[in-house]
């Protein structure tokens, strides 16, 4: 089974792609922005989730980067 929140690639004009659930959350610049993401969508300790791989998943780049591709 897949992390619940996946943080996507970097896109060419910068920021990834933010997926809950299976459901388009927004467009990250930041850290802050997924964050933002996970209590819009009620799941508690936003913080910590982003480094446990049980529930975010980081696709195409690496983690905590969100500048342009």
């Amino acid at each position: 089974m897949s992390a619940p929140i996946v943080i996507h690639r970097p896109s060419p004009s910068g920021g990834r792609r933010v997926t809950i659930r299976d459901q388009i959350a927004g467009l990250a610049r930041d850290d802050r922005d997924v964050e933002e993401f996970i209590r819009r969508a009620g799941l508690p300790d936003a913080e910590r989730l982003l480094d446990d791989p049980g529930w975010v998943e980081w696709r195409g780049g690496r983690a905590h980067h969100y500048e342009a591709a």
